[in-house]
């Protein structure tokens, strides 16, 4: 494009250089664009006239532009309301009891705990184990035959002599007769939450739960 063809298209817009800020110079709208391709049909060389195929390929240059734009803006807007929705709902687990994925529970003084397995199919014999800190058994419960689906356990607190079990953190493991074989199975834990975390970043929210720590949201499988 020559100098003067360059210095009418920018006329047209007002754009000329030096008389507009940088700010509003480096913004091209929708309506600026088609009054430039207007401009320029009308300052193109007669000899060498824009052809058909060119002026589209422009057009649909900006349609494109223009509306992956609108598209990523629609996204993080629905991304932000999104999120807000799923802090309110998190926030509402505050002093609630949810299931997640572990292996160990935390038991109080006086207390009990409570804990669960997924059983796949049904079984004849099923059994839970509590272990110590130091690996040692505690406490063993023979639970008999159960259904498929979710076994929900409670431990008294208490040792198999039938003593109080000292306070703190104790390992759990479950396992059932499957087939003839006895295989483990996942364990699941019971624990209040004592607040919600905003992750940064958009990282996702985070319950912090009582006697376990911080678990990701998308862990819980109950709320209890």
């Amino acid at each position: 494009m020559s100098v003067q063809v360059e210095t009418a298209l920018l006329d047209e817009l007002g754009l000329r250089r030096g008389t507009t800020p940088r700010r509003d110079r480096e913004r091209l709208g929708q309506e600026d664009f088609l009054r430039l391709m207007v401009a320029q049909l009308r300052n193109q060389n007669p000899l060498q006239p824009m052809e058909n195929g060119e002026f589209l390929t422009q057009i649909a240059q900006f349609g494109t532009v223009s509306g992956v734009r609108q598209l990523n803006a629609a996204f993080e807007a629905l991304t932000e309301s999104l999120y807000s929705s799923q802090a309110l709902q998190a926030a509402a687990l505050v002093g609630r009891t949810v299931l997640v994925p572990g292996g160990e529970v935390s038991l109080e003084a006086g207390g009990s705990a409570r804990f669960a397995a997924d059983l796949p199919s049904s079984s004849p014999r099923v059994r839970a184990v509590i272990r110590s800190a130091a690996g040692e058994v505690v406490r063993t419960l023979d639970l008999g035959s159960r259904a498929a689906g979710l076994v929900e356990l409670e431990w008294d607190g208490l040792t198999d002599s039938g003593a109080p079990a000292p306070p703190g953190r104790y390992a759990v493991s479950v396992e059932a007769l499957l087939d003839g074989r006895a295989e483990a199975l996942e364990t699941l834990v019971a624990a209040r939450v004592q607040s919600v975390t905003l992750q940064r970043g958009g990282g996702g929210l985070a319950l912090n739960l009582h006697g376990l720590g911080s678990v990701d949201l998308s862990e819980v499988r109950r709320i209890g």
